[in-house]
């Protein structure tokens, strides 16, 4: 029966594992512009492989030589499907596994089913972001709805992982965790509106947006939610006044987040069984700092950006495992050998 229960912690650790290296290729997918390297779902011009469509990928290469059709693009856009794929096959043996040993393995299997209810739903969200042609909406909450996936699987994964126990004053900490990560996924959610809608380049100095604190914004055009890619809902193409308008926000709102997490990070940093979550959360936040600042000034380099969305992964992952320790807060921690 050890036996089982290892294989149960090694399958929901690697799925973890994978959950975040989708989340990063899927940020790969974005920032190289190969969302829509197959026009259509689930195959690529219907083939299993962008070996089968080559005449396609080619002719669609030809009539449009600089759009959205490549062979690379392709290989991006299917490899990140079939990883998906292989994802969602993981997260139903961990949930098949969770209901056959449940007692054995003292869990309730209703965060596992909750977790494959996700995915279920993000895959839903993959197939509508291309067959929408990449709207805004449907890219950001395919973004959003991918590190709720991966909270979901820090959460399965925490549990499962021994830790120093907490102490019972940290307690009082817990409202205030959850409202950071509140924060932080209002920060994630405009993060994604930046980058599905191209505005990350909206302002190219710093702290200013346009040598202006408050620069000209249109925050209706740039927060309208049902419009096409680069459009206004009208159908007119969208204003750089609108791209500020979302820049602006992100950036400023991650200030708060910055400064909220910060130092909620800086109090939990010595407390036992908080002090490692801590310090990556405090580690993450200066990296996003600079990558963020890196991005503007070297206007986008894609490793930058990549890493960028990392390091909101991290976030994400960090704030949960502190909210999981800290339910755990004033008790030892079961232990698993």
């Amino acid at each position: 029966m050890d036996r089982i229960i290892e294989r149960y912690r090694k399958l929901v650790f690697f799925t973890w594992f994978l959950t975040l290296d989708l989340i990063m290729f899927g940020a790969f997918v974005r920032l190289t512009d190969s969302g829509l390297g197959c026009p259509d779902w689930p195959g690529c011009y219907g083939k299993a492989t962008p070996l089968g469509a080559l005449p396609d990928i080619h002719q669609a290469a030809r009539d449009m030589p600089f759009g959205p059709v490549t062979l690379s693009k392709a290989w991006i856009e299917m490899i990140h499907r079939y990883v998906g794929a292989l994802l969602g096959l993981l997260i139903i043996t961990i949930v098949y596994m969770a209901w056959r040993y449940r007692r054995q393995l003292g869990r309730s299997p209703a965060l596992a089913s909750a977790a494959l209810v996700a995915v279920c739903v993000q895959g839903a969200f993959g197939a509508w972001t291309v067959t929408h042609k990449l709207m805004p909406a449907v890219v950001t909450a395919h973004l959003v709805l991918g590190l709720s996936l991966l909270a979901l699987m820090t959460w399965l994964a925490a549990r499962e992982r021994p830790h120093l126990p907490v102490p019972a004053l940290a307690a009082r900490l817990r409202p205030w965790m959850a409202v950071g990560l509140i924060l932080l996924a209002v920060q994630v959610t405009l993060g994604g509106w930046v980058s599905t809608n191209y505005a990350a380049l909206a302002c190219m100095d710093f702290p200013t947006c346009h040598g202006e604190w408050l620069p000209p914004m249109d925050f209706h055009g740039g927060f309208s939610v049902i419009r096409a890619l680069g459009e206004l809902p009208s159908g007119a193409m969208i204003s750089q006044s609108a791209l500020t308008a979302i820049h602006w926000v992100h950036r400023n709102f991650a200030l708060i987040v910055f400064v909220y997490l910060g130092v909620l990070a800086w109090r939990m940093r010595s407390l036992p069984g908080l002090s490692g979550p801590a310090r990556l959360m405090l580690l993450l936040l200066a990296a996003q700092l600079v990558t963020g600042l890196t991005t503007i000034f070297f206007q986008w380099p894609l490793l930058i950006a990549v890493l960028h969305n990392g390091g909101a992964a991290g976030l994400v992952l960090a704030s949960v495992l502190v909210l999981v320790r800290l339910a755990t807060a004033g008790r030892p921690p079961l232990r698993r050998l």
